[in-house]
């Protein structure tokens, strides 16, 4: 359905480590570029951005109670590549990298799981630096005061930007370009309501010291979280009245969802996921028109894979124009066209980089678009 012609978000570094790439995440162009020089001028659809919160905006996990100088060393452990040699650890990687360096290679994490203080005193002290060099971004300005909502004290007593400021920079980029978009944030986790009430005060009321102008961009914040409930038989979405249902047909839930306005967001099923051994089907259901002029449907989230057997996404594309029926869709075929695998190092270090993983993905769709 989709044509592979489409714009990378990476350029790859062809130095070569154990035969491997060394670092396929190197690439900063357009990093020093204005972020609102980003998005086309005036997408001629309506986005509508699903966010995961954990590891894509938020650096914290309240369900595994990370603060976040661990919820950083995980994210870490992630995207550090290596292999086993001869029964020891080899390391592939001298860089993060949302990309597998070459074939054989595997995380640290998926090879040994959570490891405490992974570049502290465990195997990744080769990463300690990229480690401090995030945290000292991710500082709140030493001349403010504590924010209860906005900063959060890590374990090491510093105090730290809880939702990322690129975050708060793309509804400013996507405003100031004209674009219409609509922000659904959809966690397994238990932050929601947290995110919800700290997000309404930014954009309401001005309450963030280094974006106080965000309530002349007249968004509004649905303060009730929603939920979403899988199981064989479809999926169920509930917000406070609101009730939609795959029962009643998946058209009605995209269109629900296509019609969403401001911000707000839904807790997905984990339980679902887990039982679907974390594979594609279990995933955040996530449902995409490609024959729809009007309405373009992209996903940020740290865990998307192009492995669908390990992956959080469950693309469910509509076979025909107005049709009711869908076909599960590989994470590679929608990969930077309506996925978008967070990397977090750069949501952490560059203003605009979820500015510009947007732009990526409407330039791709704008080209993959179908006709019927």
């Amino acid at each position: 359905m989709y044509n592979s012609e489409r714009i990378p978000e990476t350029s790859i570094d062809q130095n070569q480590t154990n035969g491997c790439r060394s670092d396929v995440n190197s690439d900063r162009a357009g990093q020093d570029k204005d972020s609102t020089d980003l998005i086309p001028a005036r997408p001629s659809r309506k986005i509508v951005l699903h966010f995961d919160l954990n590891n894509t905006i938020l650096v914290s996990d309240a369900v595994t109670r990370q603060g976040t100088v661990a919820a950083l060393e995980y994210f870490l452990s992630t995207v550090t590549w290596g292999r086993m040699a001869k029964g020891k650890w080899e390391w592939l990687s001298e860089a993060p990298s949302l990309l597998q360096p070459c074939e054989g290679a595997v995380t640290y994490y998926s090879q040994f799981g959570r490891v405490a203080s992974f570049t502290t005193i465990g195997p990744g002290r080769r990463f300690r630096k990229v480690l401090e060099e995030h945290l000292e971004l991710l500082r709140w300005p030493s001349d403010l005061p504590a924010d209860k909502e906005l900063s959060v004290k890590g374990e090491d007593g510093k105090l730290y930007h809880w939702i990322l400021p690129s975050f708060f920079q793309m509804l400013q980029d996507l405003a100031s370009q004209g674009v219409e978009f609509s922000v659904l944030f959809r966690t397994f986790g238990t932050d929601l309501p947290r995110v919800l009430s700290a997000i309404q005060h930014a954009v309401e009321q001005g309450s963030h010291p280094l974006f106080p102008d965000l309530p002349a961009l007249k968004l509004k914040v649905n303060m009730t979280a929603g939920r979403i409930k899988c199981s064989g038989k479809g999926a169920t979405l509930i917000r406070g009245e609101e009730h939609v249902s795959t029962r009643d047909g998946e058209r009605c839930v995209y269109q629900y969802l296509s019609s969403a306005e401001g911000l707000g967001g839904f807790q997905d099923n984990f339980d679902w996921w887990a039982r679907n051994t974390y594979s594609i089907l279990g995933g955040k259901p996530l449902w995409i028109d490609p024959f729809d002029p009007k309405v373009q449907h992209i996903f940020i989230d740290d865990n998307i894979r192009q492995n669908d057997e390990d992956t959080i996404i469950h693309p469910k594309v509509f076979l025909d124009p107005e049709g009711l029926q869908t076909r599960t869709a590989s994470t590679s075929e929608l990969y930077d066209l309506c996925l978008v695998q967070n990397d977090l190092l750069k949501a952490i270090s560059e203003p605009g980089y979820f500015t510009r993983r947007i732009q990526i993905c409407i330039e791709n769709y704008e080209g993959n678009i179908q006709t019927g």
